[in-house]
């Protein structure tokens, strides 16, 4: 296998400094590695070598210098990361949003509050789609609703015993540090 060099124009090789500059000071340090890496190759070095310079392995080095060859400054600049496509489409998720949005009890459920559980039996049973409860939650940061916690409250309970014993009697209880006496 012969080895990668590239021969770079001086004015590129200045461009490049450039931009190494401009990425190192916008924070983009992976963007600013991987022109390193161009200019280390320019100047004579090995993946391997520039590998071992830059900590990162030598198979992503190589990529590094293929892409820069084949697409130029574009090649080394972060790109989009796809992912998994989603599962559901936009009005899905639309129609997600109005099942959720009128309510647990109008959709047939005894409860009136919405639990990750129970969407995703609905986005099965609507959509054909399995999620899994946990992810449910991101689903729905997405469409626009946010998690609710309910706040607890004794249903019985006097409300002014409960103030009496949140301003007198829970700060006795609450340790103090001691003084230490002076010598």
């Amino acid at each position: 296998m012969r080895a990668r060099v590239l021969k770079l124009h001086p004015m590129t090789v200045r461009k490049l400094l450039r931009l190494k500059k401009e990425a190192e000071a916008d924070g983009a340090i992976r963007v600013a590695r991987r022109i390193h890496a161009v200019l280390l190759n320019h100047d004579g070095h090995t993946s391997g070598r520039i590998a071992d310079l830059l900590k990162s392995p030598r198979s992503r080095v190589s990529e590094w210098l293929r892409n820069y060859e084949d697409f130029g400054e574009d090649g080394l600049l972060e790109g989009h990361r796809p992912g998994r496509p989603p599962a559901l489409d936009s009005a899905q998720k639309q129609a997600l949003a109005d099942i959720v949005e009128s309510g647990a009890i109008a959709y047939g459920y005894l409860s009136g509050v919405w639990t990750a559980p129970m969407i995703t039996r609905v986005i099965e049973e609507e959509f054909g789609v399995a999620y899994h409860p946990g992810h449910v939650g991101k689903l729905l940061h997405k469409i626009g609703f946010s998690v609710q916690r309910p706040k607890r409250k004794l249903m019985r309970a006097n409300p002014k015993a409960q103030d009496r014993w949140h301003r007198h009697t829970y700060p006795n209880l609450k340790k103090t540090p001691q003084r230490r006496e002076r010598r």
